[in-house]
């Protein structure tokens, strides 16, 4: 049985994936050329991949709707761990998300949570028997659900992966067949609340600044400043994004070449080997380099909505949904950042970025996605009713 599931992956997604884990390597080996302290972190991240196929063929031989029928179980665990990282967390970089697990090793529940929240939406999605969804029945209280996560990851100072669970939620929205009406008004919402937030920085950035100094969210300004207000942040907070705009500048259409970029060998660009990577593939190989790996998530992408088109019941297209909304959210926020079209935060680059949780994560959401393929096309026989229950 598992030999005819093997043969019904789709083995370009597969191969996508492998050929990112090359290209993570050497990006990562070449991100940290002038980086002393983070020597092996390229054998390390060769490493990650390891458990992150495990990962990936785990889920995908696993009937991803036994996910959706104990959400609750799920959910549970994922709000455990996000309570216990406020406690008990320890801080990277202004944000505390980090749990010690044995070995060494560390987990972030925030990039864990991104995963159990697409399974809870598409669980609470699938409950429902209406066309359209009910804005009082259904809009609220998945926003809800959504806003107690995002919450709790705001008080951990992580603007990133935050702003992501917002995605997840807008994407399923969108997918769970939301009424016009409803979609204007919440587009509405949520472009005024931009403008008049971005406004209000501007207008009161003095006072703003005044009452988060000595906070542990002072931070945030050295990420929001160089994006609104780049002549008068401070140079130390301008420094990344600024070196970071030359360097993929520089690259011009072809690049450097391999390990001969200036900017990211002389360190001049800071974390080249996890959330700045992108900077790498810019000075080093250009804007055919560039357009290369943006080619291969496209490709990567578009096999999954094919997925999602030949499911035969609801929740693996929500599911894969989820994921696509995750995934693209990522890739804009991490690039947009260092062309100056987005804030600075902590998202790293999908499958590229040094960083175990956030690989194992990604690598689980897509073996999801290839679960969908080998077990979506049966009609569902059973409609989750609570975690755990279900009724023919």
């Amino acid at each position: 049985m598992i030999i005819n599931k093997l043969k019904k992956m789709d083995w370009a997604i597969v191969a996508i994936l492998a050929l990112f884990m090359v290209l993570s390597v050497i990006l990562i080996h070449s991100g940290i050329a002038g980086w002393k302290d983070f020597k092996g972190a390229d054998k390390r991240m060769a490493i990650y991949y390891i458990p992150g196929f495990i990962a990936f063929f785990g889920m995908a031989l696993l009937d991803y709707k036994i996910l959706v029928k104990y959400y609750l179980y799920i959910l549970g665990l994922g709000l455990l761990l996000l309570l216990l990282v406020i406690f008990i967390g320890g801080s990277i970089n202004g944000a505390q998300g980090w749990l010690k697990i044995p070995g060494g090793l560390s987990l972030q529940p925030a990039e864990l949570f991104k995963l159990v929240l697409i399974i809870t939406l598409t669980a609470l999605l699938v409950k429902r028997h209406k066309a359209k969804l009910s804005f009082w029945k259904n809009v609220v209280p998945l926003s809800l659900v959504t806003m107690v996560p995002f919450g709790l990851v705001m008080a951990q100072n992580d603007i990133g992966n935050g702003l992501s669970y917002l995605v997840i939620l807008l994407g399923l929205l969108w997918i769970g067949n939301l009424k016009y009406s409803h979609t204007l008004i919440i587009l509405v919402v949520f472009a005024a609340a931009i403008v008049v937030g971005i406004k209000s920085y501007i207008s009161f950035h003095d006072q703003i600044q005044a009452s988060l100094a000595g906070t542990s969210k002072e931070h945030w300004l050295d990420r929001i400043d160089p994006w609104l207000l780049p002549d008068i942040a401070s140079k130390d907070a301008s420094y990344h994004t600024h070196n970071a705009k030359i360097a993929i500048a520089s690259g011009g259409m072809f690049g450097k070449g391999y390990m001969k970029g200036d900017f990211v060998q002389s360190s001049r660009v800071p974390y080249t080997y996890s959330d700045s990577i992108f900077v790498v593939v810019a000075e080093e190989f250009g804007f055919v380099g560039c357009s290369v790996l943006l080619l291969l998530y496209f490709i990567m992408i578009h096999r999954m909505i094919l997925i999602s088109l030949e499911a035969k019941e609801r929740s693996g297209p929500y599911l894969i949904v989820g994921v696509v909304a995750m995934l693209l959210y990522q890739i804009f926020e991490n690039i947009g950042m260092f062309i100056g079209i987005m804030p600075l935060t902590g998202i790293t680059l999908p499958f590229i970025s040094y960083g175990g949780t956030s690989l194992l994560i990604n690598m689980a959401s897509m073996g999801v996605v290839m679960s969908v393929r080998l077990h979506g096309h049966e009609k569902e026989d059973t409609i989750v009713q609570s975690g755990g229950a279900s009724s023919k």
